[in-house]
């Protein structure tokens, strides 16, 4: 991605042509933000759609001096955010975009696997009850790799805010894990063992 296409229709606020090169070369990070912000493709697609044309309408608020994905992306993440809050409470499942993240390396026995089955469940369902900023946080910093200075710009916020909603993250989720598991059958250490790295693994 390069920011000398934004700077090329920065000069040509009325091409469209130059517009859809910035679609083209943008929207697959946007989609897979939408997607794991909003867990399923119809809408992801229409946060797609949203976050361009909310883009091609506020082109002239768009400082060159900026990374153009940090700015196309924080456009999608106040949509993500608006669209889980309106939702009050429904959250999609994250069962199929967790099941890479939360595992060991190691190659699990049949058994293990099941076991790793349920894990990944749990934390799926814990980040769903996570609040929007704070599943937001999560998101940017542990799928995307971005830095806290880079989410700050991306939520419009500052880094020590993305510290704080991201240490407040790691603890609800430490909690209802822990509660979770308290709520279940004594494991065995292997078991433990397995549960422990579904979260741990994640941070």
């Amino acid at each position: 991605m390069k920011t000398e296409s934004a700077c090329g229709f920065s000069r040509q606020r009325g091409s469209k042509e130059a517009f859809a090169k910035l679609v083209e070369a943008y929207q697959a990070p946007v989609y897979n933000l939408a997607y794991r912000m909003l867990g399923n493709p119809t809408d992801a697609e229409d946060a797609v759609q949203e976050t361009f044309l909310r883009a091609y309408k506020r082109f002239e608020t768009y400082d060159a001096s900026r990374k153009f994905s940090s700015w196309i992306l924080s456009i999608a993440s106040h949509y993500c955010v608006d669209r889980l809050r309106r939702r009050r409470g429904n959250w999609a499942s994250w069962e199929e975009l967790m099941s890479w993240r939360w595992v060991p390396d190691e190659r699990p026995r049949p058994e293990e696997r099941a076991l790793q089955r349920e894990q990944e469940d749990l934390v799926g369902h814990i980040l769903d009850q996570l609040p929007p900023q704070y599943r937001l946080a999560i998101v940017l910093r542990y799928w995307y790799d971005y830095s806290y200075l880079e989410i700050a710009q991306i939520t419009q916020s500052t880094q020590s805010a993305v510290k704080s909603r991201l240490h407040r993250a790691r603890q609800m989720m430490a909690v209802k894990l822990a509660q979770a598991q308290a709520a279940t059958p004594r494991k065995e250490p292997t078991e433990r063992r397995i549960s422990e790295n579904a979260l741990s693994r994640s941070f």
